[in-house]
């Protein structure tokens, strides 16, 4: 199924299940927020102490606010799926878990834990107006140019009443210094280079952008436990929870619901 036929053409929205042929890592220095960096770690994604460890951490508190579907056939759509580290923190809720992501080796990955795949840019989604009832947009933005346009796609892409769920990291002083000068550092951070700090969101701005398309965003601030990184130091543990914190200057998590309001029409 071509991805035209899936926005113009699918009677429900949602595609067949597509695997993507695995992309061969190149070598050489990567630019800050090279895609291609997914290729070079593609086999890493699901190693619990592996340069994915925070998404994994994250995965699980995405998951967690994901409520039991409330109907049959209801969609979930995981924009930037990755490899699909989503998928164990929602699987027998009732979804079927649609990821969205621009890395064909990712895709492959995700493929073999469960998710149908389909290879898009967040900022364009093949996918038909109101097609899922949750919209996860985990750990994404950060990465994308157009901020505005990501956000139309995901409002676009819920039903009426429909969730959307993001967790990103914060265009302020302390959220570079964080995620970039010590994450890039430190066990279970960010891979090296994976991040450009000049495209970390401006809250206000992505409140105000979901607000035009008929959701109203809640944020709150969270953190890997204390408690939790010292058992991972000590290997005491192989993962870590997150935490609500009082801030969202660093990472948070937001969440609001579709109303029959839309700035797309």
């Amino acid at each position: 199924m071509s991805v035209a036929l899936i926005r113009n053409g699918a009677s429900h929205g949602v595609p067949s299940r597509n695997v993507y042929a695995h992309m061969a890592p190149t070598g050489g220095v990567r630019a800050r927020n090279d895609v291609a960096q997914y290729d070079d770690l593609a086999e890493r994604w699901w190693e619990p102490r592996g340069p994915f460890a925070m998404l994994h951490w994250l995965a699980a508190a995405r998951g967690a606010l994901v409520p039991p579907a409330a109907r049959d056939g209801a969609v979930l759509v995981d924009l930037g799926c990755g490899a699909g580290l989503l998928g164990p923190h929602v699987a027998g809720k009732g979804y079927r878990h649609i990821g969205v992501d621009l890395t064909a080796s990712a895709l492959h990955v995700a493929v073999a834990h469960g998710v149908t795949v389909v290879r898009g840019d967040v900022t364009a989604v093949p996918l038909a107006d109101g097609c899922a009832d949750v919209v996860t947009a985990g750990e994404i933005l950060e990465h994308v140019m157009d901020l505005p346009a990501a956000v139309e796609q995901a409002c676009r892409l819920l039903r009426p009443g429909g969730l959307l769920l993001i967790d990103t990291i914060a265009a302020t002083a302390l959220g570079r210094f964080l995620a970039v000068t010590v994450a890039e550092r430190v066990p279970g951070g960010a891979p090296p280079g994976i991040h450009d700090p000049d495209l970390f969101v401006d809250r206000a701005a992505l409140v105000r952008e979901c607000a035009r398309h008929g959701v109203a965003l809640r944020l709150r601030g969270i953190r890997p436990s204390l408690i939790g990184i010292g058992r991972l130091l000590l290997r005491r543990a192989d993962t870590v929870v997150m935490v609500p914190v009082p801030t969202t200057a660093v990472l948070f998590q937001a969440a609001g619901r579709r109303t029959g309001r839309s700035g797309h029409g």
